[in-house]
């Protein structure tokens, strides 16, 4: 009994649903596994910053008994999950990731983690993520720094650090992050797993902790979404979390497009993208998963999609918008290494006031109709995630020996974002040590389409996780 046990946490998320509802497991065995490696690991990483170790294991208790009844099962049903903190979980705080509200107890849960109850999984852990999630390292001033199970010395990424170190780890299965900025994608380059930022409104997003009303950044660009070792879980959990709900407003039903069986595409690469330098080793990685897709019968062309650098500036122009807007209130809740990254962006950004403002998005919007002429004739865009890999910690703010240019670094991320496309990102092996996530892009709601391809390389490249945390 304890040697299966101790292989449970190793598993992915479908394995886990297929062992429990074909009754080769009970979900409580499959929490217990989780549970165990958490306290294994995790005093290497800090990932988990929270469990809910009670109401996971009444959770699974009920699940296992809805095994036994034959009762119909959801496709995650009795699987544990992870939840970043700031996506609510009744009855736990929202933190944020700041000590002012360490005890915001949310009083339900929010529609991603509605969506996975619902599915049949079980929310066991809270995991870290910087101040307010403004950040692409993950240090929080009220939990502490998150390490890379990969390299103890460098960034998990973030802001979904938390989820993607736990995830790494084997701590978790599948979790939940969200992305303004690469938040679902950076931490699954430097940790080594896969994520999907899906097509804005796809997967509806919500809080009941103050303030419960978006502004315009993120009303454009933030989106939740999952994040798991296995392309085929991230697809499931998308099945599991997408559609119209009514607490947001963003949020619809769509179709989403994917690949014909066996389809051949014209896929677009671009390895070494404008607006900055490129580490030798993740270009050569991208390229390499561009020749093993074109060996494999796609039609794999280097190219550069239209504006790539005006997309970097629009990024950080509407992203400072608001964070001018609230930086005075920030910077009163908000640890110093936050304020500084908030005073970087500041620095850069050019003004928005009124009328340039409403000029940037109608520029925004220029650029998202030449964006979809270009998945015309290339539905597949490939790119780094990060132009460099993982940094040393506090190297984004101007710690540790080597200047770090933090959007140069993050620059093939903000594209997404400011217009409102899915990005999958799937390992594609590792370079100098680390791990490189080659990101797939594509035309709004081809967010299957993307997954299909990243499930593809993933075949070619492998899973690169679970690891046991390198420490010292």
């Amino acid at each position: 009994m304890m040697g299966r046990m101790s292989e449970l946490w190793q598993l992915g998320a479908l394995e886990l649903a297929g062992k429990i509802a074909t009754k080769q497991v009970s979900s409580r065995e499959v929490v217990e596994s989780h549970l165990a490696r958490v306290l294994q690991v995790n005093k290497d990483v800090n990932a988990i910053v929270r469990l809910l170790t009670d109401d996971a294991l009444a959770a699974a208790d009920r699940a296992d008994k809805a095994v036994a009844n034959d009762e119909v099962l959801g496709p995650l049903h009795g699987v544990p999950c992870s939840v970043k903190e700031n996506i609510d979980v009744a009855g736990s705080p929202t933190t944020d990731g700041v000590p002012i509200f360490a005890d915001a107890i949310a009083p339900c849960d929010s529609p991603t983690v509605e969506r996975m109850r619902a599915a049949g999984a079980i929310p066991f852990a809270r995991t870290n993520l910087p101040d307010f999630g403004l950040r692409v390292h993950t240090d929080s001033s009220l939990h502490g720094l998150t390490r890379n199970p990969w390299n103890p010395n460098v960034t998990a990424g973030g802001s979904s650090g938390g989820e993607a170190s736990a995830i790494a780890s084997g701590m978790s299965p599948i979790g939940l992050g969200n992305d303004i900025g690469g938040s679902l994608r950076n931490p699954a380059h430097c940790c080594g797993i896969a994520s999907l930022k899906p097509t804005l409104g796809v997967v509806p997003m919500a809080s009941a902790i103050p303030p419960e009303d978006k502004l315009l950044s993120s009303q454009l660009m933030l989106v939740e979404g999952p994040m798991a070792r296995h392309v085929a879980d991230v697809r499931a959990a998308l099945g599991i979390l997408a559609g119209q709900h009514w607490r947001d407003p963003r949020s619809v039903t769509a179709v989403l497009t994917d690949a014909a069986p066996g389809e051949r595409l014209r896929i677009a690469v671009l390895t070494d993208p404008p607006g900055g330098s490129t580490d030798a080793g993740i270009a050569a990685s991208i390229r390499a998963v561009g020749d093993r897709l074109s060996d494999a019968g796609h039609d794999v062309v280097e190219i550069t999609p239209p504006e790539y650098e005006r997309v970097i500036e629009l990024w950080t122009d509407i992203l400072i918008g608001d964070l001018r807007a609230q930086r005075e209130l920030l910077e009163q809740v908000m640890g110093p290494d936050g304020q500084a990254i908030i005073a970087d962006f500041d620095a850069r950004a050019t003004p928005t006031e009124f009328p340039a403002a409403l000029l940037m998005h109608a520029d925004r919007y220029r650029i998202m109709r030449l964006w979809s002429e270009f998945f015309q004739e290339y539905p597949i865009l490939l790119s780094p995630t990060w132009a460099q890999p993982a940094f040393a910690h506090g190297a984004d703010i101007g710690g540790g020996d080597d200047p770090l240019d933090l959007v140069d670094t993050i620059r093939p991320v903000t594209h997404a974002n400011v217009l409102g496309i899915p990005a999958a990102v799937t390992p594609a092996g590792l370079a100098d040590g680390l791990p490189v996530g080659v990101q797939v892009m594509g035309d709004r709601f081809t967010d299957l389409r993307c997954l299909t391809v990243a499930a593809e390389i993933e075949q070619l490249v492998g899973v690169l996780t679970p690891i046991d945390p390198v420490t010292g």
